[in-house]
């Protein structure tokens, strides 16, 4: 008797899935890996690969949709647990705030890839990568040298 029995159509086709995450998320993660901040092209793809994992393995052992519910409020919540950890506060100034917005945004691509709404993955993945480079470069024209 064999213990486990691996089905290789699920095993590829769960592969697609989060390979699909990873892509989406890279270029977000190396916009901040080339700002040069403190979360970049490690944090943001594994955000969103860790999240489709969780959430494919829930619909694959949690046959209701209060289950998978259950799984992805608990995913919002380390989610924001992670982001809370990116938000640094140094006397009158606040930072980070994007990257924990970025890494909202990361489980969120990750879980629609999970429930094969690439549509919905794509979308955040092009406004958040377009958030960060365009206002950035907005955001950093507007403040004083003396800010920066």
């Amino acid at each position: 008797m064999e213990i486990f029995q691996i089905d290789w159509h699920l095993v590829l086709n769960h592969s697609v899935h989060l390979m699909c995450a990873y892509i989406l998320a890279f270029p977000i993660g190396w916009d901040r890996e080339r700002s040069k901040r403190h979360f970049g092209l490690r944090t943001f793809p594994l955000v969103a690969v860790v999240t489709c994992g969780f959430m494919l393995v829930g619909m694959s052992v949690i046959s209701s949709t209060d289950g998978e519910a259950r799984v992805i409020q608990g995913i919002i919540t380390g989610i924001g647990f992670i982001g809370g950890g990116a938000i640094f506060k140094d006397r009158d100034k606040v930072a980070g705030t994007a990257a924990a917005a970025s890494i909202w945004n990361t489980g969120a691509i990750g879980l629609a890839v999970a429930f094969d709404r690439l549509e919905i993955a794509i979308v955040l993945a092009l406004l958040n990568f377009l958030t960060l480079n365009l206002f950035g470069k907005i955001k950093d024209k507007d403040q004083p040298q003396a800010d920066k």
